[in-house]
């Protein structure tokens, strides 16, 4: 279970300093699952990425692409729906019962399927799970009748958000990166 080997690898990363999060990832360049731990908070903070075996990885292409992998798949779960799916429901719950607009079932029922797709954390960060979270996000889209996706121009926007997280991870990562 993830629960467990996120317990596990939280364990083994201590030993590097205070654990304040495990990520999960499966990065494209890796054959393995990986796990992105912070340690420390805030300022103070560092970072370190493990193999499933709890050791630490110092090659800096697969630190760059198991934190591009794991901000990716954050900021596609934060933006998708508009970025507040729970009130989307809401409103198009409000609007099925009030106005009963044609194709609303179908928003409804694209709404549910996007929030199942992005679950309940924790989730392992990986371009399966991105490609389910966008393909739900233009289901949805489409069923609201959205002909350009706002979801991929959001997403797009936020380019520098993950090469601002990538570049804190690896400028304080918590051994040296070759």
């Amino acid at each position: 279970m993830l629960g467990g080997d996120l317990e596990r690898i939280a364990e083994a990363a201590s030993e590097h300093g205070a654990v304040t999060a495990v990520l999960a990832a499966e990065p494209a360049l890796a054959a393995t699952r990986l796990y992105l731990v912070a340690l420390g908070d805030d300022e103070e903070r560092e970072w370190l990425v493990l193999d499933d075996a709890g050791a630490p990885v110092d090659r800096r292409e697969t630190v760059r692409d198991t934190a591009s992998i794991v901000v990716m798949c954050e900021l596609a779960a934060e933006l998708a729906g508009g970025g507040d799916l729970e009130a989307l429901r809401a409103h198009l719950a409000e609007l099925a019962l009030v106005e009963q607009p044609p194709g609303i079932e179908a928003a409804q029922e694209a709404a549910l399927a996007l929030e199942r797709t992005i679950g309940a954390p924790p989730q392992v960060a990986s371009l399966v799970y991105l490609d389910a979270i966008g393909e739900a996000t233009r289901a949805l889209e489409f069923a609201l009748g959205e002909l350009e996706s706002p979801f991929a121009a959001a997403v797009a926007a936020a380019a520098n958000v993950v090469e601002s997280f990538v570049r804190d991870v690896e400028e304080r990562y918590a051994i040296p990166l070759r």
